[in-house]
C-alpha cells in the first residue's frame, strides 16, 4: 500500500498538476503545439502549389509529391510534361483543385501586387486570357505584400519553421554542454576528483598538445566548414573533438610510466568546480550579443551556423544552475549510499544524481529558446543570420525599413516574435512555479 501511494504522488505527477492549474502557462503550451504543428507543415499551409488537383483527368499532389514532373497523357494521345516548380498552377485549366490555406510561397514574386501592397488594399490578378482583374478572393495577399511582391502571410508561416528551428536545437546544444560541464563541476568540485601528481600536470600539458592537434592543425577544414556547412562544420567538429579526448587519453596513459616515481605518484586533487566556473565568468564577462555578431560576421550565414554559433554562447546559465543542484545533490544519501555500493562515478552522476537534479536547468532552457528567438530575429534585421534567400520573421522586419509606411510588415512579424517569446516566457514561468519545492503544499 504504501509503494502504490509513492507511485501515485511521485514528483513528476506533482510537478505536471502545478503546471496545469497555471493557466497562462497552459495556454501558451497549447500555442506553442499550434507553433510547431504549422512550422512541420508550412509546406502543405503556405505553397503555390495545389495540394491536390485534377488535371485532363489524371490526379496530381503537386505540393506534397517527391516528384518534380508528370508525365500527362491527353485524349489525343499527345503526352504533356508538367514541371511541378515552374506550372502556372493559379491560370491551369483544373478540374478538381484543392489549395493550401496560402496560396503562395515565401519567395515567390506576385508583379501584379509588387511595391507594398497593404493588407485592405486594391489587389489585381492577371488571367490565362491576359486581362488584369481585380484579385480572386481565394488568391488574395490577406496580409499585403512587400516591394518585390512576395506574400508576407507565407513569410510568416515559413517563417515559424526557422524561428522554432534555431530556438530549440541551439538550446539543446546549449543544454548538453552546460548540463554536463555543470554537472562535473558540482559533483566532483575542487577536493573530491584526485589523481596522481605525473598525470595530473601531464595532463594540463596534454591538453595544449590535444588542442593543437585537434583544432590549430585542423583549423583549416573547419573554417572552411564554416563558411561552407554549419551541419559539415558540426561534423568537423565532432571529429575534433574526437581526436582531443583521444590525444589526451594517450598522454593520460604516458602519464602512468611515471607512477614509480616518489615524487610523481603522490595523488593531488583536480579544481574541476574552479575551471569550471572560471570558464562560465570569462564568457560572462564577455558582451554576448557582440560576441554573437562577430562570430555571425565570420561565418557563412545560414540556420545551422546560428544554431552552432547560440549554442556555444548560451550554456553558461545552464550550467550554473546545474552545478548550484550537485553541490546540493551530491550530499544526499541516496548519493552515499551509491558510493558504498561501489557504483562507477559516472553511473552515479548520469542515473541518480542528475533526474534529480535537471529541474532548474528546464527553466533556463524554456527562457533560453525565448531568447534564441529573439537573437536570431535581431541577427535577421541587421541582414547577418541566415542566408539571404531564407524568409525569417527578422527579414521581413528588415524589408520595412526601406519603407516607413508599410505598417504590416513590422506589425505582423512584430507581433508573431512577441507572442512566441511571451509563450517560451510563460511557459518558464510555469515550469519554475512547478518545479519550486517552496510552493509545494
Amino acid at each position: 500500500m504504501m509503494e502504490k501511494e509513492q507511485e501515485e504522488f511521485s514528483f513528476g505527477m506533482y510537478a505536471w498538476d502545478q503546471f496545469r492549474v497555471n493557466r497562462p502557462a497552459m495556454i501558451a503550451l497549447k500555442l506553442l503545439f499550434i507553433l510547431i504543428t504549422i512550422a512541420i507543415f508550412s509546406p502543405i499551409i503556405a505553397n503555390d502549389k495545389p495540394v491536390f488537383c485534377e488535371y485532363r483527368g489524371q490526379w496530381l499532389f503537386p505540393a506534397t509529391s517527391l516528384y518534380t514532373t508528370a508525365e500527362i497523357q491527353g485524349a489525343d494521345g499527345k503526352t504533356e510534361i508538367v514541371q511541378y516548380d515552374i506550372a502556372d498552377w493559379k491560370r491551369m485549366d483544373l478540374e478538381t483543385v484543392i489549395w493550401p490555406l496560402c496560396v503562395y510561397s515565401p519567395y515567390e514574386s506576385d508583379l501584379d501586387n509588387s511595391d507594398y501592397i497593404s493588407p485592405g488594399g486594391e489587389q489585381f490578378f492577371t488571367g490565362k486570357d491576359g486581362k488584369t482583374v481585380e484579385m480572386p478572393t481565394r488568391f488574395k495577399h490577406w496580409l499585403g505584400t512587400n516591394k518585390k511582391g512576395e506574400d508576407v502571410l507565407s513569410g510568416l508561416v515559413h517563417g515559424t519553421k526557422i524561428s522554432l528551428t534555431i530556438g530549440i536545437f541551439s538550446m539543446l546544444l546549449a543544454s548538453f554542454i552546460g548540463v554536463f560541464l555543470g554537472s562535473v563541476a558540482g559533483y566532483f568540485g575542487d577536493r573530491r576528483l584526485q589523481t596522481t601528481r605525473a598525470r595530473f600536470w601531464l595532463t594540463i600539458i596534454g591538453v595544449f598538445v590535444a588542442y593543437f592537434y585537434a583544432f590549430v592543425v585542423r583549423g583549416t577544414v573547419l573554417s572552411d566548414m564554416l563558411s561552407n556547412s554549419g551541419l559539415l562544420f558540426f561534423f568537423q567538429l565532432l571529429w575534433s573533438i574526437l581526436i582531443f579526448f583521444a590525444v589526451l587519453y594517450l598522454i593520460r596513459l604516458f602519464g602512468r610510466l611515471f607512477d614509480r616515481v616518489p615524487f610523481l605518484n603522490k595523488r593531488v586533487y583536480v579544481p574541476v568546480d574552479m575551471i569550471v566556473s572560471r570558464s562560465i565568468e570569462i564568457l560572462n564577462s564577455l558582451p554576448k550579443l557582440i560576441l554573437i555578431i562577430s562570430l555571425s560576421v565570420i561565418a557563412k550565414p545560414s540556420v545551422w551556423n546560428i544554431v552552432l554559433i547560440i549554442g556555444f554562447t548560451t550554456w553558461t546559465d545552464i550550467a550554473r544552475l546545474t552545478r548550484a543542484e550537485f553541490l546540493r545533490t551530491s550530499q544526499l544519501d541516496y548519493v552515499q549510499a551509491g558510493k558504498s555500493l561501489g557504483l562507477s562515478e559516472a553511473r552515479i552522476i548520469f542515473r541518480h544524481a542528475l533526474p534529480n537534479s535537471i529541474a532548474p536547468a528546464f527553466i533556463a532552457i524554456a527562457f533560453g529558446i525565448a531568447g534564441a528567438i529573439l537573437i536570431e530575429s535581431g541577427l535577421s534585421f541587421l541582414g547577418i543570420g541566415v542566408s539571404a534567400d531564407t524568409v525569417t520573421w527578422g527579414s521581413l522586419l528588415s524589408a520595412a525599413r526601406e519603407n516607413f509606411n508599410a505598417w504590416w510588415l513590422v506589425l505582423f512579424p512584430g507581433l508573431a516574435i512577441f507572442l512566441t517569446v511571451t509563450m517560451y516566457n510563460l511557459i518558464g514561468e510555469g515550469l519554475r512555479d512547478a518545479l519550486d519545492p517552496r510552493l509545494k503544499k
